[in-house]
């Protein structure tokens, strides 16, 4: 067994030893917001988003200011079939300008106060050197696998050992964020062919169709739109992906980046640190990230439901519910980022409104049974 493989078995056995949410500190939290001057679960799902991250932590103080946004990048062999309308050379481009500060990520998450970080887990092309230092640029985490993924269609995506190597840079990760005491995380991609292997993943796990999960990604038109669901389907008989065996998935049909969110979710989890999901990639993490460590959607947060038709049926098969629906389909992290403005208004709530007691206003009345 190798180092890697090691790791991941101690991550997945940190998570199972969790158990569920913490229940002493959701019914602290529950109290708090049943005290509060209005009617019970007024606020709504502000309010049981605060009860979750209680359970996620185990802490119904938790304030969440030290936050981050890990990005992960990578490229896909099956951009040769032409399934998206963009070129290969846009991942490393956009790589670039994350590095600048330049992309819709680094707007948004500057505005909710978290870094963001780039993982070049197999970007296949050159990432350049770039000086930071301007608002809102992102860091680089050089560790790629390799210079993309092989072509899915013609054979396994890469080898099962480079899966495992992905999801072990995932954990690694993850680790770091918990050394640097991050309290959130939102995670997000970037990979030009990465909602084919998304939707290859979907349909592998969930058993439902290539046509249902399949959507047009970067903007395809109706001819590149059925031929990517060809495609799809097309890998998976190829590589009959067992989703019994979630590394299989996504040695099979997935994606370098993919991975590596893949390790980041069970790592984050098994730390006790609250994961944002972005859009339908990182749903396809994390549906292998749940079959691999029993727990983990429950201590993920579901950011917003992009237009893709996979993600609802991702949302669906992991049970949660979305916080926001922007018709959003960039990806990169940005729903996750928009979910952290929500996450300060449930602790704002929590800890800033007037109980009853406090503010000498009338409780609910007591009512007999009859």
């Amino acid at each position: 067994m190798t180092a890697e493989a090691r790791a991941l078995d101690r991550a997945i056995e940190r998570v199972v030893t969790l158990g569920g949410l913490e229940e002493r500190a959701m019914a602290v939290t529950s109290g708090r917001l049943d005290a509060l001057t209005k009617p019970r679960g007024s606020l709504g799902r502000l309010e049981t988003l605060a009860i979750q991250l209680a359970g996620i932590t185990g802490d119904p103080s938790a304030t969440f200011g030290h936050r981050a946004i890990v990005v992960a990048a990578a490229d896909h062999g099956v951009v040769r079939q032409r399934v998206s309308a963009y070129p290969a050379d846009v991942t490393p481009q956009m790589v670039a300008n994350f590095l600048v500060g330049g992309a819709a990520i680094n707007v948004l998450a500057a505005r909710v106060g978290a870094t963001v970080s780039v993982v070049d887990a197999g970007v296949a092309g050159d990432v350049p050197a770039v000086a930071t230092g301007a608002t809102g640029a992102a860091s680089l985490i050089r560790a790629a696998i390799r210079a993309g993924t092989d072509d899915m269609t013609e054979g396994p995506a890469m080898s099962r050992d480079e899966a495992v190597r992905s999801i072990g840079v995932g954990l690694d990760v993850a680790a770091v964020l918990e050394r640097e005491g991050i309290e959130l995380v939102g995670i997000g991609e970037m990979g030009i062919g990465n909602t084919t292997a998304a939707s290859a993943i979907a349909s592998a796990m969930t058993g439902v169709p290539p046509e249902r999960v399949t959507g047009r990604g970067t903007g395809v038109d109706d001819a590149t739109h059925a031929h990517k669901i060809e495609i799809v389907a097309r890998a998976l008989a190829q590589n009959a992906p067992d989703p019994a065996d979630p590394i299989g998935v996504l040695a099979a049909v997935g994606g370098f980046e993919i991975g590596v969110l893949v390790g980041l979710i069970v790592g984050a989890a098994g730390a006790r640190i609250p994961v944002i999901l972005d859009g339908f990639i990182t749903g396809a993490a994390a549906l292998l990230a749940a079959a691999l460590a029993p727990g983990v959607a429950s201590r993920c947060i579901a950011g917003h439901r992009s237009v893709e038709p996979g993600h609802a049926v991702v949302l669906e098969r992991l049970g949660l519910q979305p916080l926001l629906e922007l018709d959003l389909r960039l990806g990169e992290g940005t729903g996750a980022a928009l979910a952290m403005s929500l996450v300060d208004a449930a602790i704002a709530i929590r800890d800033g409104m007037a109980t009853f007691e406090s503010a000498g206003v009338a409780g609910p009345e007591a009512t007999e049974p009859v």
